[in-house]
């Protein structure tokens, strides 16, 4: 499978994300080849610039057209009629509509009532198709995403002057971790947002690959304080241990009753947490207490933090970052005589009977559950 990463480490807008691809192999020709067929009547290229000493493409859309607003309807028909990939079609459709649900919360009008502005424009037509057809001209699989810098201060719209990140980037990129780094200026725009948003399905550190190629994008201005450019790594996934990133979640609680914990880890659990675990404490005043600690994927991190508020007797919680390793593992299927048994089995040969599957099967025919255990164990040895 191969993998698109996106390290908007200075932010993320559409041209800087079809830089960044051109530059990591993307063939120009075919992508504007591709473009053309949108019918817009504008033409496209590619500057090799510089930001910071670091060499990028410069993606540009020159066009005459006046027509200031566009509907989302019309954007996805334009699509739909172009000799763009089906692939690369669906992508830019997945996009769009991202952008036309929150331009539509935002304003509080039905989706298909949005006039999407500058984002409805010639070049943001071009923005997200390009990337679109950029990935599937490198046979892009699965796309990732590092944490976005968002940027800060305001930004000029034709909606007046807004606070960074503007509502509808914030909107995209909610329950996505987001920080703000260098020059007080928007740095990372709706349409980048909507890109990452809607094509990345996880965000954090580089996933487990083997690189084959990397790009840069530049953006239009070049800031002191960093290479205003978006990296892209383009790679096939590998079987390596992957480095995660998690949000550590902690409480220390003393006034809880065992049933409310236990509910809360309950709901954790079932809100999407990686892990629950409650440990005993000695807290101020001899007190004793429970440590809750939940280890939550970086894009729950708030909604899970507010369900241990909501649902604890807590005032406030802790959190920070740790890094763990992950080996790659895969589901197989033992068989034994009272019926089939999930075994979840890790690269390096370590494997395990699923309990649930061993705990179903003994609840219903009454065999002990250690029996079932080693059964499905064996079989799954004696058909490796």
């Amino acid at each position: 499978m191969n993998i698109c990463y996106f390290d908007a480490f200075a932010g993320i807008s559409g041209d800087m994300t079809v830089g960044a691809l051109i530059d990591a192999g993307a063939d120009p020709a075919a992508l504007t080849a591709g473009l053309e067929s949108l019918g817009t009547g504008a033409s496209y290229r590619v500057e090799r610039t510089k930001r910071k000493g670091i060499a990028a493409a410069k993606f540009h859309v020159d066009f005459t057209d006046s027509k200031k607003h566009r509907h989302l309807p019309h954007i996805l028909d334009m699509i739909g009629g172009s000799s763009m990939p089906d692939r690369a079609k669906q992508r830019a459709s997945d996009v769009f509509r991202k952008l036309g649900e929150a331009e539509a919360t935002v304003h509080g009008v039905p989706m298909e009532k949005v006039h999407f502005h500058e984002v409805g424009a010639i070049d943001s037509i071009s923005d997200i198709c390009g990337a679109a057809i950029a990935l599937e001209l490198l046979g892009v699989d699965e796309c990732a995403c590092s944490a976005v810098n968002v940027g800060s201060g305001t930004v000029n719209t034709q909606h007046g002057v807004l606070p960074v990140p503007t509502p509808a980037t914030s909107l995209l990129l909610r329950d996505r971790p987001v920080y703000a780094r260098g020059p007080a200026m928007e740095l990372t725009t709706p349409t980048g947002a909507a890109i990452a948003a809607t094509l990345a399905t996880r965000f954090g550190p580089v996933p487990a690959m083997r690189i084959a190629s990397t790009g840069y994008g530049a953006g239009d201005r070049d800031f002191s304080e960093h290479a205003n450019v978006l990296r892209v790594l383009i790679g096939q996934a590998s079987r390596a241990a992957e480095a995660t990133v998690v949000s550590v979640i902690e409480a220390n609680i003393d006034d809880s009753t065992p049933e409310i914990l236990g509910y809360a880890m309950e709901r954790l659990f079932d809100s999407g947490a990686l892990d629950v675990t409650i440990e005993p404490l000695l807290m101020k005043k001899n007190r004793p207490g429970s440590l809750l600690r939940v280890i939550a994927p970086p894009d729950l991190r708030e909604p899970l933090a507010g369900l241990v508020l909501a649902e604890t007797s807590t005032l406030g919680v802790r959190i920070y970052e740790a890094e763990r390793r992950v080996q790659e593992r895969e589901i197989r299927e033992a068989v034994t005589p009272w019926g089939p048994v999930r075994i979840k089995r890790a690269a390096n040969g370590t494997f395990a009977p699923e309990y649930e599957d061993c705990c179903k099967l003994a609840l219903a025919t009454g065999v002990p559950l250690k029996q079932i255990f080693a059964e499905a164990s064996h079989q799954f040895l004696k058909n490796s």
